[in-house]
């Protein structure tokens, strides 16, 4: 699959709007300001593909881009911090339970948490929700180079122990700063799709 031939389809503001094609489907999902889109334009080696805000809570639909008419990387609405009125959190959650009871579509999972934090409650749920569907994902601990190397093995174990991992589900430590993970991510996208 070749990851420089990606294009944007579509944005989905309601359920009606869901791509239902056959294609596979790699889900990013991610607090507000952990980078998302940073993580997207690392693993596809772009610099702007996947807008990077200022403020948290730009994704405020589910955004479809095709990569190599073989899979859709599906960009969803970040959650948490993001400053919007309680009626479109609200419309947000609620797109995103309707994304969610559809999980046959979803191919791999790929949950994006800070590696420096404790995963929030937030965090905890949507974990729940991915391992609750039986879809398989993977949890990817952006911002790794923030971290001095000795606090890298204790909080990735935080991570695996608050988000009640299972032993089989990956967690690759990453920095889409410095391409750290790429590579690991990248693997575990082509062995979802192939």
């Amino acid at each position: 699959m070749n990851l420089q031939k990606v294009e944007f389809i579509k944005s989905a503001a309601q359920p009606n709007a869901f791509l239902n094609d056959l294609l596979p489907q790699i889900a990013f999902s991610g607090k507000s300001n952990v980078g998302k889109s940073s993580v997207l334009n690392c693993v596809l080696q772009r610099k702007n593909f996947a807008r990077v805000g200022q403020k948290p809570g730009k994704t405020v639909h589910i955004n479809y881009f095709k990569v190599d008419d073989k899979a859709y990387f599906v960009d969803l609405p970040g959650y948490g911090y993001a400053q919007v009125a309680e009626s479109e959190k609200e419309r947000w959650g609620k797109l995103m339970e309707s994304y969610f009871a559809q999980a046959e579509k979803i191919t791999l999972g790929v949950m994006i948490v800070d590696a420096r934090h404790e995963p929030t409650k937030l965090d905890i749920v949507m974990a729940e929700l991915f391992q609750s569907t039986g879809c398989p994902f993977v949890v990817v601990a952006n911002k790794l180079d923030k971290l001095k190397k000795s606090e890298i093995e204790p909080n990735m174990e935080r991570i695996r122990a608050t988000l009640k991992l299972k032993p089989e589900t990956n967690l690759i430590p990453f920095s889409a700063e410095k391409g750290i993970g790429r590579g690991d991510l990248v693997s575990e996208i082509f062995h979802a799709v192939e």
